[in-house]
């Protein structure tokens, strides 16, 4: 696919849409955290960063997505409520969530139980990114990216995503920032996750 399926419904539907996509967006992100194999490319970015500048890991996280935001918007990447919304409701998701003592139990399992947690929270990723985008009112500084690069190149969204990711794991790994394999495998697999998420939802009965 080389473009994301747009969610039939008004306004309070596709609202709908975008707050249960960045919820399941949020449980991915989660399910990475408490598996401890490792952080997605882009953090690794921030880390390095942080050890290469007097920045910390989150006022580098917040510098990197405005600088995409600008280089998206730039290239005519639709800015609406859902990047405002991918800013805050992510966060306060995480926030939320990692309070509660099953998810924080996550993290003390088996590397086998914690190696299925990584590999849900993929799925997840791919999930919440197919409903928040196909909401249809604007994505993430990092997914727009995404969208705009496959428009402009012609070329499939997984392809373009897992391009975006490896060059940012390289970056992120020169500057210092820690690897681990679940970054591996969400650099490589989180392509062709959102790929499949958008297939299968542009072949349900939620799309015109």
């Amino acid at each position: 696919m080389r473009t994301a399926p747009v969610l039939r419904g008004g306004l309070p539907l596709r609202l709908g849409w975008l707050v249960a996509g960045l919820f399941l967006f949020s449980c991915g992100i989660l399910c990475f955290l408490e598996s401890r194999l490792g952080l997605p490319p882009w953090d690794v970015l921030h880390q390095g960063i942080a050890k290469r500048t007097p920045l910390s890991f989150g006022v580098a996280n917040e510098i990197v997505g405005v600088i995409v935001l600008a280089l998206v918007w730039s290239l005519g990447a639709r800015i609406g409520v859902g990047t405002v919304a991918n800013a805050v409701l992510i966060g306060l998701f995480v926030i939320v969530l990692q309070r509660l003592h099953a998810v924080q139990q996550l993290s003390h399992e088996p590397v086998g139980i914690r190696a299925l947690v990584l590999l849900a929270g993929l799925v997840l990723f791919g999930i919440g990114s197919a409903f928040y985008i196909g909401a249809g009112l604007g994505a993430g500084p990092r997914d727009s990216l995404m969208l705009v690069g496959a428009k402009r190149t012609g070329v499939r969204l997984g392809l373009v995503r897992g391009t975006i990711e490896l060059a940012v794991l390289v970056a992120g790994f020169a500057l210092g920032g820690r690897v681990g394999v679940g970054t591996v495998v969400f650099a490589l697999l989180i392509g062709p996750a959102v790929e499949a998420s958008f297939w299968l939802l542009a072949r349900t009965s939620l799309v015109p």
